[in-house]
């Protein structure tokens, strides 16, 4: 297993901290990433987070535009500006930080979301409302089953 898949919800405990799904650590550790890189999302209301190789995939992106460009600016401006980097604690917890709850409306819980080379951290209902809307688009309204 190596990639992200799948969905949970997590309690985000009295000290601001949420446990990371098992199976998303296990994804962690067979990737080797041990320090996460988190930006927030160019369309959801969500964090994405993967390692310091999905920040390289986008720094070769800017690479190839003009560095005065307006492209290669935004892009930084997104990617740089919008980013940090974390680290899980001894016990595979993230803390729920500012940059999270500020970006993303996440309170005390958050829905882990697998996107195959990361995952994202979205608040549970709007995560639902998402899934649901790409599902109708998707489907055309019918459920899939």
């Amino acid at each position: 297993m190596n990639r992200f898949l799948s969905n949970a919800t997590k309690k985000v405990d009295a000290k601001g901290r949420v446990s990371v799904p098992a199976v998303f650590r296990t994804v962690l550790a067979e990737r080797n990433i041990t320090e996460l890189y988190c930006f927030q999302d160019f369309v959801f209301p969500a964090i994405s987070i993967g390692g310091p190789d999905l920040l390289d995939r986008f720094e070769r992106q800017i690479d190839q535009e003009d560095p005065f460009s307006a492209e290669a600016n935004s892009m930084s401006l997104l990617i740089h500006g919008g980013g940090v980097f974390a680290k899980l604690d001894a016990e595979g917890r993230l803390m729920v930080t500012d940059f999270i709850r500020d970006f993303t409306g996440i309170d005390t819980e958050v829905t882990f979301v697998g996107r195959a080379d990361h995952f994202q951290l979205w608040e549970p209902q709007a995560f639902q409302e998402a899934q649901a809307q790409a599902r109708k688009a998707r489907l055309g309204g019918r459920s899939g089953a």
